[in-house]
This record gives structure tokens, sequence and C-alpha cells, in this order.
């Protein structure tokens, strides 16, 4: 997600997402789906907002 996904989230539902903020990962879009590169990174990237 870029930010301006993230800002258009935010129009779309605000109420929401006053109560539960949008994480922006800053991951490019060049990855298939679970690949093992992408799968490392937001696991890493995701390890400080996750308990």
């Amino acid at each position: 997600m870029e930010a301006r996904h993230r800002r258009a989230i935010e129009a779309r539902f605000p109420l929401t997402t006053r109560r539960a903020p949008i994480v922006v990962l800053g991951v490019r879009d060049d990855y298939r789906f679970m690949q093992p590169e992408l799968v490392a990174i937001l696991r890493a990237r995701m390890a400080r907002h996750l308990p």
C-alpha cells in the first residue's frame, strides 16, 4: 500500500480509520503472491506492529 491508498481509505472510512490506524509498509509492488522475498519483507516490517 502506498500513501495515496491510505488517503483513499481514510477518505472513504473516516470514523473507522480514526480508531484503527493504517500502517503503510512501503513495499514495492514487484512481487508475486506469497513470493518468499515478499513474505520476508512483510514479516520484518510488520514485527513492530504486531504483539
